[in-house]
C-alpha cells in the first residue's frame, strides 16, 4: 500500500473557460491580449490582438486525483479539451491504483508512455497538471505544504518582479522590477524599433536607474532585430531580453548570447519542456536564466530536475508565471532568488489573483514580496463553478 497506506482511486479532468490556468482567456480590453509582438504579427489580420489568432482557444485544464479515503488534490494547466482527453483516455492508466507517493514512477510512465506523440506541448501540459495534482494530494495526506516536502524554505519571503505594461505602477506597489510586453516586432521595421526604444526611455525616466526593466519578446523576433533591441536596451540598463525566438531555434539563442553586452542577460524557456530541452538551453545556448513554466515543462517533478541541472551550471531558474505553483518551488531554491508575478488586472494597476476565479486562497505579493503559509498541499482550493467534466471514451 505504500508508506501513506493509500492508493489513487480516481482521476478526473475538467475544462474551464474565462481566466484560470489559461490566463490569456480574457476580454479584449485586457492588456494581456491587446497588440503585443508575436510570431503572428507578420499577418495584419492577426496583429491587433492575440485573441484574434486564438491564444485563448484551448482554455484551462484542471486535473483532480482522489485517494481511496476520499481526499483529493488538483493541478492546473492549459490545454483544454484535447489535453483533458489525453488525461482521461491515456494517462489515467498510469495513475489509478498507484500508491499516492509513487510520483516519480507515475511521471516516468506518463512520459515514456507518451513519447511516441508527446514530449512537448499539449501532452506535457497534461502531464504537468497530473503531476501538480499528485503533489497536492500527497501534501494533504501528509498534512504538509508542498515546499516542506521538497526541501523546505531557504528564505522567509520572496521578492517578485511584475509582468505588465506599467512598470511605473509596479514600482509603486513594491516590486523589484517590471517586464514589459514588446509591442512592435520585425514586421514594423525601424520605425517600430524606434517606438519600442522611445517607450523604454520614457519608462526608464519614470522609474529611475535602480528599478529593473526587462522586455518580454514572446517568440516574435529574428536575430538581427533582437541584436538591435538588445544593444539599445542595454544602453538603458535593461536587465534582460526574454524569449526572443522560436523556442526550437537554439542557434539564434546561442548567437544572441554570444553577442550580448555584459550588462544585459538573455533569458528564455517559457515554452520549453523537460530536462532535455533545458539541457540544450544550458549547454548549447548558455542563456542566463531558465524560465520554465511548472504547468507546461513537466510539472513540479520535472522542474526540480531542471533546477538542479541549472544549479550545476551556475544559472538561475525563475519560473514563468504559475503563481502559487511556482512559489512553492522558488522558496526552496537558492538559485531562484526572485519570482515572477503576472499583473492580471486589466490595466495592470492592482494586484489580483493570477488564476481568478478558479483558485480560492491564492497567496498574493504584499509590497512586492510573497510569504508562504503552512496550509497542506499547494494551499489553495478549487472553485467548482463552471467546471466541465471530460469523460472516458
Amino acid at each position: 500500500m505504500g508508506v501513506t497506506g493509500h492508493k489513487i482511486a480516481n482521476i478526473r479532468a475538467y475544462v474551464v473557460s474565462g481566466g484560470g490556468g489559461d490566463y490569456h482567456d480574457q476580454e479584449e480590453e485586457h492588456w494581456i491580449v491587446k497588440q503585443i509582438a508575436t510570431p503572428m504579427s507578420i499577418y495584419p489580420e492577426y496583429k491587433q490582438t492575440r485573441t484574434s489568432f486564438g491564444i485563448n482557444a484551448l482554455k484551462t485544464l484542471v486535473v483532480e486525483v482522489e485517494a481511496d479515503n476520499g481526499e483529493t488534490g488538483f493541478g492546473v494547466s492549459t490545454g483544454g479539451w484535447p489535453a483533458a482527453w489525453i488525461v482521461m483516455n491515456h494517462l489515467d492508466r498510469f495513475i489509478e491504483g498507484q500508491p499516492v507517493e509513487n510520483i516519480e514512477k507515475m511521471w516516468d510512465q506518463m512520459y515514456k508512455g507518451s513519447l511516441f506523440y508527446g514530449r512537448k506541448g499539449l501532452v506535457m501540459n497534461a502531464i504537468s497538471a497530473v503531476d501538480l495534482a499528485l503533489w497536492d494530494l500527497l501534501g494533504k495526506l501528509r498534512d504538509e505544504p508542498v515546499y516542506a516536502m521538497i526541501g523546505g524554505k531557504v528564505r522567509e519571503e520572496q521578492p517578485c518582479y511584475a509582468t505588465g505594461p506599467r512598470p511605473d505602477l509596479a514600482k509603486d506597489m513594491g516590486f523589484i522590477g517590471g517586464k514589459m510586453p514588446l509591442t512592435y516586432g520585425p514586421d514594423d521595421g525601424e520605425p517600430g524599433l524606434r517606438k519600442n526604444i522611445k517607450r523604454a526611455e520614457e519608462m526608464r525616466n519614470h522609474v529611475g536607474d535602480d528599478f529593473w526593466l526587462m522586455w518580454d519578446c514572446w517568440m516574435a523576433l529574428d536575430l538581427p532585430y533582437a541584436q538591435k533591441l538588445m544593444q539599445k536596451s542595454a544602453e538603458l540598463e535593461f536587465k534582460w531580453v526574454e524569449e526572443c525566438f522560436n523556442p526550437d531555434d537554439y542557434w539564434a539563442y546561442r548567437d544572441l548570447k554570444k553577442r550580448a553586452p555584459n550588462n544585459i542577460l538573455v533569458t528564455g524557456g517559457e515554452h520549453e519542456a523537460t530536462r532535455y530541452g533545458f539541457r540544450m538551453l544550458l549547454e548549447f545556448c548558455d542563456i542566463d536564466i531558465l524560465q520554465a513554466d511548472v504547468g507546461w515543462c513537466g510539472g513540479l517533478t520535472e522542474l526540480i530536475k531542471i533546477g538542479n541541472l541549472a544549479e550545476s551550471y551556475g544559472k538561475y531558474v525563475i519560473p514563468h508565471g504559475s503563481g502559487i505553483y511556482s512559489y512553492h518551488y522558488v522558496m526552496t531554491k537558492t538559485n531562484s532568488p526572485f519570482a515572477e508575478y503576472l499583473m492580471m488586472s486589466p490595466k495592470a494597476d492592482k494586484v489580483v489573483p493570477q488564476f481568478y476565479p478558479l483558485l480560492e486562497g491564492e497567496i498574493l505579493p504584499e509590497n512586492g514580496k510573497v510569504k508562504m503559509n503552512d496550509k497542506p498541499g499547494f494551499g489553495v482550493e478549487l472553485n467548482r463553478d463552471h467546471l466541465a467534466a471530460v469523460q472516458k471514451d
